[in-house]
């Protein structure tokens, strides 16, 4: 069977159904219980696959349709966490947050994910993609009362990490997506420890791997930092290099409607590359065209081989009628390219 050039993917979330959550806002409380609470996240997971599937988004994801947030969620399930006494913190040194507090050891009491993953895998034969937060980025979403090192608890996370990916791929996940987009701010971290707790995260894993670093939700904050950062974005640049040299296989970035260089793609030349050319801070849905203009540029830095045209980052802040629209203009402006290079 000819392998399919340019799939299309998802980098995170999408809208929740109004019945299962509040639309268009994060950590929004569930509005369901007990087992109507389990049957609304399988229902909204069917629904997740579906528009995906209407859209002609080639890898399919969860959504997030069955956790609250992209960090927490896992946080939640983790030994040593107390989120009722929670502590305001500065989160990627942009904004505040309450978030919960590390009191004792870190540890996975059972799995989190897999579950959701195998009821997923059941639904489709298209490759499926689970994200999972980032060591480092658990670190950054949270109080530590306990390790006082911000490398050890993450070294505790990555094995955490670890024992749940290695459940998900014998689910049947093909590739899992590690999100840090505290490594575009945290840069001496990353290349003090950070890459390398990531590296233990994936440890053993022999379905394909991703990283997700963007520059965040389309929330004010983020928007606000977004301002502050000039007329050319090279975070990328302070921690391609580590990441080139890498197991990691994937490397998902922002792109469109960003001012991240295209060039800085060339440090991760060699490797898969998730390239966001749909805007997620923003309602305005993209033209198929505006897509295929964003993956003409990044062929120039990444082997059409290599190229996984993709969202920014999630798209849970909003609504579902715009997200549909972007998913199909995402689709289109690949098969544009196809159309054009004749693969």
């Amino acid at each position: 069977m000819k392998k399919l050039l340019l799939p299309t993917s998802i980098v995170g979330s999408l809208p929740k159904p109004a019945w299962l959550a509040p639309p268009e806002k994060l950590w929004s409380p569930w509005k369901l219980e007990g087992d109507q609470l389990f049957e609304g996240k399988q229902d909204a997971l069917r629904i997740s696959l579906q528009e995906q599937q209407l859209a002609g988004v080639d890898i399919i994801s969860d959504g997030e349709q069955t956790r609250q947030h992209f960090v927490t969620t896992f946080i939640e399930h983790l030994s040593g966490v107390d989120f009722e006494n929670r502590k305001i913190v500065k989160i990627r040194d942009r904004y505040d947050a309450s978030v919960p507090v590390v009191v004792g050891e870190v540890a996975r009491q059972k799995s989190v994910f897999v579950d959701d993953a195998k009821f997923l895998r059941k639904q489709t034969n298209k490759p499926i993609k689970w994200a999972l937060p980032g060591p480092m980025t658990m670190v950054d979403t949270l109080y530590d009362d306990h390790y006082k090192s911000r490398e050890k608890l993450a070294w505790e996370f990555a094995k955490a990490l670890n024992e749940e990916a290695r459940e998900l791929q014998d689910a049947g996940v093909d590739i899992i997506q590690f999100d840090e987009p505290a490594f575009n701010v945290f840069f001496n971290e990353v290349n003090d420890w950070g890459m390398a707790v990531l590296e233990r995260a994936i440890e053993g894993l022999k379905c394909e791997t991703a990283i997700h670093i963007c520059y965040g939700y389309g929330i004010k904050a983020n928007n606000d930092w977004k301002k502050t950062l000039g007329s050319e974005w090279r975070q990328y640049e302070e921690i391609f290099p580590k990441i080139q040299n890498s197991k990691i296989d994937i490397v998902s970035l922002e792109c469109h409607n960003s001012r991240v260089p295209f060039d800085l793609m060339e440090l991760v030349r060699g490797k898969k590359v998730m390239v966001g050319a749909i805007d997620v801070a923003t309602n305005t849905i993209e033209t198929p065209e505006e897509v295929a203009s964003t993956l003409r540029k990044a062929l120039e830095f990444v082997n059409i081989e290599n190229l996984y045209p993709s969202t920014n980052c999630g798209m849970a802040p909003l609504s579902r009628n715009v997200a549909r629209g972007k998913l199909s203009a995402l689709s289109a402006g690949a098969e544009i390219i196809r159309q054009e290079l004749a693969v």
